[in-house]
């Protein structure tokens, strides 16, 4: 059995069992990517009016919340493996409602219930994870972790392109991934954690120990959202074809990929500000229409500026943070991300009604430009951090919440200094 003071990293079973649940979250990506681009393409082919979809996406968000407060006591009530398989069948459940057909008033109940789930499960898995594996290796697998999700998303995005949409393929395409997903932790050796501790939300902690980090996680929370929520949906009310959709989305993990590893190992040998500000000029790119393949290069920027910005903040805040404050700042940091995520995307449905499904980039831009100036400030007004205290940047995805319940620090605590 593998334990935290167990783990052998050079033993097969361990290494095994710690890939059953990274196996089971990337089947989990591959459906869930499918079904991001599967809505608003079969919304907008059936003429519905590009503010459900924005609906949904909100709804989505809206459940989000719901998980990241109520997973805690539903892991300390049955345990991590049960609540993953419960959490995955919530999943498989809504998407049998997205395969009834489209009712967009069922429709944003069942986002509502998968936002729920898969909030759920990231925090479970993540938790699941850390508990399981020594500091030695803790950061080279979580990034393999975030790696795997943000792969299985594309294959799922990419999909679309090979589906009938006025079918019900894509939903039974998804739940056959969740079904798929339980197995491999459903017949894991991995020795389930203790009882999590409950973790309070004290902002008020989290912005002494770094401002930072707070507005970081305010800001990424709805940019993150909007630009895979409503990315799809501008695309298919401009006109773009199925596959042209695909194309666009699929594009967008392949930022995350590229430029996350150079940013954090810039960020690991330099005031992580600099490349904060400069992470979110990017989002400054302002382009809509013309040739597809532009489009696609600045999607792919977006997403990548954005999952990056999520990284970096927490990076920061816990360079900041003593061993004993970890689990009240990522508990508030998950908070900040999670309201966030779920005010903005309605702020933008709402104002897409007026101006267009394009309001998106240019609420997307004043967040960016706000928080870069706000991050600037900073650096003038708050000394930086010195390099020796500050820990190792991990890639990490916006699109997968912090593990809230379980926080490990590294095996010798920083420093806090204000940023």
């Amino acid at each position: 059995m593998l334990t935290q003071t167990q783990t052998d990293p050079g033993q097969s079973a361990p290494l095994i069992a710690i890939a059953s649940v990274i196996v089971s979250m990337a089947l989990i990506a591959i459906g869930n990517g499918l079904m991001f681009a599967f809505i608003p393409v079969r919304l907008g082919a059936d003429g519905f009016d590009p503010t459900w979809a924005g609906l949904i996406v909100t709804g989505l968000s809206a459940g989000g919340l719901a998980g990241c407060i109520l997973t805690g006591p539903l892991v300390r009530r049955v345990g991590h493996a049960r609540a993953f398989m419960v959490l995955s069948a919530l999943i498989a459940l809504s998407n049998v409602a997205i395969g009834a057909g489209p009712m967009p008033l069922l429709w944003i109940a069942a986002r509502a219930l998968y936002g729920f789930a898969i909030c759920g499960l990231f925090i479970v898995a993540q938790s699941w994870l850390n508990d399981a594996l020594p500091n030695a290796i803790r950061g080279r697998v979580m990034a393999v972790f975030y790696v795997a999700y943000i792969a299985g998303l594309g294959v799922g995005y990419a999909t679309l392109a090979a589906i009938d949409i006025q079918t019900a393929a894509a939903p039974l395409i998804g739940i056959a991934f969740t079904a798929l997903s339980i197995l491999p932790v459903g017949m894991t050796r991995l020795a389930q954690p203790p009882a999590p501790q409950a973790a309070s939300v004290a902002l008020g902690q989290a912005w002494r120990i770094s401002p930072v980090g707070v507005v970081g996680m305010l800001a990424v929370g709805g940019l993150s959202m909007i630009i895979s929520g409503f990315a799809p949906i501008h695309a298919t009310a401009k006109g773009y074809s199925q596959a042209e959709v695909a194309l666009l989305l699929s594009a967008m993990p392949v930022g995350t990929l590229i430029l996350q590893i150079p940013l954090g190992w810039l960020s690991d040998r330099t005031d992580r500000r600099y490349v904060l500000a400069g992470t979110a000029s990017l989002l400054a790119i302002a382009f809509d229409g013309g040739a597809l393949m532009a489009l696609v290069a600045i999607y792919l920027i977006w997403d990548g500026a954005s999952e990056s910005i999520y990284s970096l903040s927490s990076a920061h805040a816990a360079d900041r943070a003593r061993k004993e404050e970890l689990l009240a700042l990522s508990s508030s940091l998950l908070f900040a991300w999670s309201l966030s995520g779920f005010i903005v995307p309605g702020i933008v449905t709402a104002l897409s009604a007026v101006f267009g499904t394009g309001t998106f980039i240019y609420v997307g831009i004043a967040i960016a430009s706000a928080f870069c100036l706000f991050v600037l400030w900073r650096v003038f007004a708050a000394r930086p951090m010195p390099a020796a205290a500050t820990g190792s940047f991990a890639p990490m995805s916006a699109q997968t919440p912090l593990p809230v319940e379980l926080a490990f620090a590294s095996e010798q605590p920083t420093k806090p200094a204000k940023d």
